[in-house]
């Protein structure tokens, strides 16, 4: 390596000796280990040195195609160092100012979509709900207003008509009163034949479901 190559790579290493400080922080932050169960803590640390030796190392083979140096890793010592002595403390109070800048913005949003868009459709769907429910309620009490009128004057109608009838009937011709009931007696025959086949019917398909 060039000494420029080699400079460029200490720079960029203490860079990324910051980097890594800041992102450290960054992770205890979020992850909260002592909410946390030990195996869940393990796997999150296997995963973040993982991830931190990967980008250290992409960016070490951007700079100098990956050779590996015993001051690259002074570098990052002095770059961590130099986090932990003068960047954490105003890191650490961006982050919450951050978090809470996000925390305050998503709230807001929240409580808009509530006003703008949530309540407004509840609202709606209630009052659609209340309409339906009363005209079902005042359909119902005029099918039931009909029917009751209807079974009023069918009762005040019975005993006239039935008297009518029964005059009618008196002075009908014996001839066709004959007929009339051998027409009667047919057709209740014929319904009853009708109702013992649907009976076998159905009393067949019982013992099969048996």
């Amino acid at each position: 390596m060039t000494l420029s190559t080699q400079f460029v790579t200490m720079l960029t290493m203490i860079g990324m000796g910051s980097f890594f400080g800041a992102a450290f922080d960054t992770y205890n932050r979020f992850l909260k280990r002592v909410h946390r169960k030990n195996w869940i803590v393990f796997i999150n640390d296997v995963l973040f040195w993982l991830l931190q030796g990967l980008i250290i190392f992409y960016v070490l083979f951007i700079v100098n195609e990956g050779e590996m140096r015993f001051y690259i890793y002074i570098a990052l010592l002095c770059g961590f160092a130099a986090y932990q002595s003068l960047l954490k403390g105003p890191y650490l109070k961006t982050l919450e100012m951050i978090i809470s800048l996000i925390i305050s913005i998503w709230k807001f949003i929240v409580k808009l979509f509530m006003m703008l868009v949530y309540k407004p459709l509840l609202s709606l769907f209630t009052f659609i709900l209340t309409i339906l429910i009363m005209s079902g309620r005042g359909l119902l009490s005029l099918l039931l207003f009909i029917w009751r009128t209807l079974v009023w004057i069918v009762k005040l109608l019975y005993k006239p008509i039935n008297m009518i009838l029964l005059l009618f009937w008196k002075l009908l011709p014996k001839g066709i009163k004959k007929n009339v009931e051998k027409l009667y007696n047919g057709m209740a025959g014929f319904f009853r034949k009708i109702k013992k086949y649907f009976s076998n019917i159905l009393a067949h398909f019982k013992k099969q479901n048996k």
